[in-house]
């Protein structure tokens, strides 16, 4: 594990700047979908009816976009609020894989970390599925070395891997927050 600079990891300059970016693309779907959804419906109604099916699914999507866009502020500000709270560990290689763990689906991803209260043990954590743990799920759990795994190769968290983190690539970049549910804990 690399030497920390900061208590926090909210103090880290670069960390605010992630955040602040992940904060206001969050805010910026908050109007650009239900924009989009409108101007689709506007645009549709002024066209003919046979013109339905090319604008169907990119109505249907802004749709569920707008009502789906909330939770990305909600989530970014809880990433704030963890950020504050904890430091950054760095972890080298942590293990990774699909599947092969209890309460794990055939497609579910995860990463183990060591045990913060018992040495030698660790916690897998599952990346629940989110539009924005896609990037994560591409990287992690292979078991085999592509340019796309070695950007996960160093991952950071800050949290407790029992119950809530972060985790980011260096930089920090790519910033999501982990969770567990009661009944995927593992010891």
């Amino acid at each position: 594990m690399a030497a920390i600079r900061h208590s926090k990891a909210w103090d880290d300059p670069a960390t605010r700047r992630a955040w602040t970016q992940l904060f206001a693309c969050a805010l910026l779907g908050q109007v650009v979908w239900p924009v989009a959804w409108v101007a689709l419906l506007a645009w549709h109604v002024s066209l003919p009816v046979w013109t339905l099916w090319f604008f169907f699914l990119p109505l249907l999507y802004s749709f569920y976009r707008t009502f789906l866009q909330p939770a990305y502020v909600t989530s970014a500000l809880r990433t704030r609020r963890l950020l504050q709270e904890h430091p950054w560990q760095v972890f080298e290689a942590p293990e990774s894989g699909i599947g092969e763990i209890p309460g794990a689906g055939m497609g579910d991803v995860w990463l183990s970390f060591p045990d913060p209260e018992q040495a030698g043990e660790k916690v897998p954590v599952i990346l629940h599925g989110h539009i924005r743990s896609a990037w994560w799920r591409r990287r992690l759990g292979r078991g085999f070395t592509t340019k796309k795994t070695a950007q996960a190769k160093e991952v950071w968290l800050a949290g407790d891997p029992r119950s809530v983190g972060v985790i980011a690539v260096p930089g920090p970049q790519r910033l999501f927050v982990i969770y567990q549910q009661l009944s995927h804990k593992v010891k």
